[in-house]
């Protein structure tokens, strides 16, 4: 099977395209396409890129990029630390919390205190019920303003809460292309929504919905809107994002910018 750079490069020179034609259609700098074409994975930005990248060459030159993506899965790329870690490794690290007594001495103390201002109470009751039998009716107690004002404390609580607003649990996202930009986007539940989809100018994507939402762009020929609000991709592209209910987009390292593979 030829090599991935030959295939490319191949390619290119028998449909006489010059390099920079290339990098004008796809927004990929020309150092990066001779990357690609000499197999010089070191000097593009990383593996995420490397594979945005060789799907939006092959998709200009009318190759199968999906094979030319596993190829390089399968020969360069290596498994993540989590996919080498076994499972169970840190099983024996938990220890045992040692139990407090449920009933612990200053509790007995307490429990003391309690019983004998009951006690002094009780004996304080018996002593003036002879005394005070005539004021029964005197002592009956008049109703009080205290439930009065509980109630219109616990009303304006009640308003209180009507005032504050309700947290935002969902975002809408919508992607508007400027020019040809490769797209990787994913919801909270880490499934692809948009999977690594080179869109053109003008061709929108829906509206879509989610609590969090990561995404990778290979050029800056973007705009995310959210929740009706535009924020252009910027242009120190290849770059990643995150957007939450809420928030606005936050640039993502390398390491945690999605894949869709």
């Amino acid at each position: 099977m030829p090599e991935i750079g030959d295939q490319l490069r191949e390619t290119r020179m028998r449909n006489r395209i010059d390099i920079t034609e290339v990098e004008a259609a796809t927004k990929i700098r020309a150092k990066y396409l001779r990357a690609l074409e000499n197999e010089e994975w070191d000097l593009l930005p990383g593996p995420t890129f490397v594979k945005t990248f060789l799907r939006t060459y092959a998709d200009y030159l009318g190759l199968d990029a999906r094979s030319l993506v596993e190829q390089y899965r399968a020969r360069y790329e290596r498994p993540s630390a989590q996919e080498l870690t076994p499972f169970g490794t840190n099983l024996g690290a938990r220890r045992a919390r040692p139990r407090r007594p449920v009933f612990a001495p200053w509790m007995a103390v307490i429990v003391g205190v309690l019983v004998l201002i009951g006690a002094l109470y009780l004996l304080g009751q018996w002593g003036s019920g002879d005394d005070n039998a005539g004021d029964e009716v005197s002592t009956t107690p008049t109703p009080s303003a205290t439930p009065a004002s509980g109630a219109g404390k616990g009303d304006g609580d009640q308003e209180k809460k009507k005032r504050t607003p309700a947290r935002k649990t969902v975002v809408r996202l919508q992607i508007q292309p400027t020019g040809p930009v490769s797209v990787c986007l994913e919801d909270a539940g880490g499934e692809p929504v948009i999977r690594n989809v080179t869109l053109q100018a003008n061709q929108d994507t829906e509206t879509f919905r989610s609590k969090r939402f990561t995404m990778s762009f290979g050029t800056a020929e973007a705009v995310m809107r959210v929740d009706g609000k535009p924020y252009p991709v910027s242009q120190n592209a290849p770059i990643g994002y995150e957007i939450r209910a809420g928030g606005k987009p936050k640039a993502l390292p390398e390491a945690e910018r999605p894949t869709c593979g």
